[in-house]
């Protein structure tokens, strides 16, 4: 049996390996070896036994007391999530962090007044004071913003914060902030929502540009091959051409414009199609 070492101390808002110790009426207790948690029966294993190692999720009770739950939150302490907000009062906000503990926003930590059943970005960290689990939809204030070590066309995680005049704001691998250009975005993109992207640039303060496509050469390789697949399967021809919008190319293959333009060039250049102001088509093959 693995022992706990009383130097792993229990990490409040974030999921801790803690050994079953005794029975109470309330619930299991559980310890690091120098602090002891409740674990309420109704999220307890019920196999679990005396001696065993549990993984459970820990936090500060309103009245104090170090808890547990095996249940899994939205995010954990150090991470940026999409949350409801539930409650609010003068103080601040209480958003769902669904695990049937709310997350306390203080009014100072909020970018905007929130307001409830409204859907917010927030990071999550602990008090000082406190030690309890605290929000802040001031994002700027909680990444990395000197230092990194992404380079042009990697490829990221990103996670969507807000929209403004430029485009969408988002959170990059849970670290940095970036940003999506309204011109290079064909789909509808709201806070909360996450996807792939690459990193197209990198400017002068460590800004960061976005894209949601594969960024370089090998980019037009891989369109190229998807151009042609395309064309194959759909008898020889696509109905997208030189003047099609771009929200019909986004819609049919899910790339920008510009990006069409160059693999179709490519592969007229090839003379592997012919090109047309609303369609595509394979060059026939000529026999031997």
């Amino acid at each position: 049996m693995q022992d706990i070492q009383s130097e792993n101390m229990i990490e409040i808002g974030k999921f801790n390996e803690l050994r079953f110790i005794k029975k109470t009426e309330a619930g299991l207790i559980l310890t690091d070896g120098e602090k002891e948690v409740l674990l309420p029966y109704v999220h307890a294993p019920e196999d679990a036994q005396i001696g065993d190692n549990l993984h459970v999720f820990t936090y500060i009770h309103s009245d104090g007391r170090l808890m547990a739950t095996t249940e899994t939150p939205i995010a954990q302490v150090d991470e940026f999530a999409l949350l409801t907000v539930v409650d609010v009062n003068e103080q601040g906000a209480f958003l769902d962090m669904g695990i049937g503990k709310d997350v306390f926003v203080p009014e100072r930590e909020q970018k905007r007044p929130m307001q409830i059943g409204q859907k917010y970005v927030v990071y999550l960290f602990n008090d000082e004071r406190s030690e309890r689990i605290t929000a802040s939809s001031r994002l700027a204030e909680f990444v990395d913003q000197d230092e990194h070590d992404l380079e042009e066309g990697d490829e990221v995680r990103l996670l969507i914060t807000e929209e403004s005049d430029l485009g969408y704001t988002a959170v990059i691998n849970q670290r940095f902030l970036g940003l999506l250009y309204h011109n290079e975005v064909f789909e509808d993109l709201k806070a909360g929502d996450q996807r792939r992207g690459f990193i197209k640039k990198i400017r002068e303060g460590n800004k960061i540009d976005l894209s949601l496509q594969v960024i370089g050469f090998k980019h037009i390789l891989d369109l190229k091959d998807s151009l042609m697949i395309e064309l194959e399967e759909n008898g020889g021809s696509i109905s997208l051409g030189d003047k099609s919008s771009p929200e019909d190319i986004y819609n049919r293959l899910k790339i920008s414009k510009k990006a069409f333009k160059k693999a179709a060039g490519s592969l007229y250049k090839e003379r592997l199609i012919e090109i047309s102001d609303f369609e595509i088509k394979l060059v026939p093959k000529v026999r031997a």
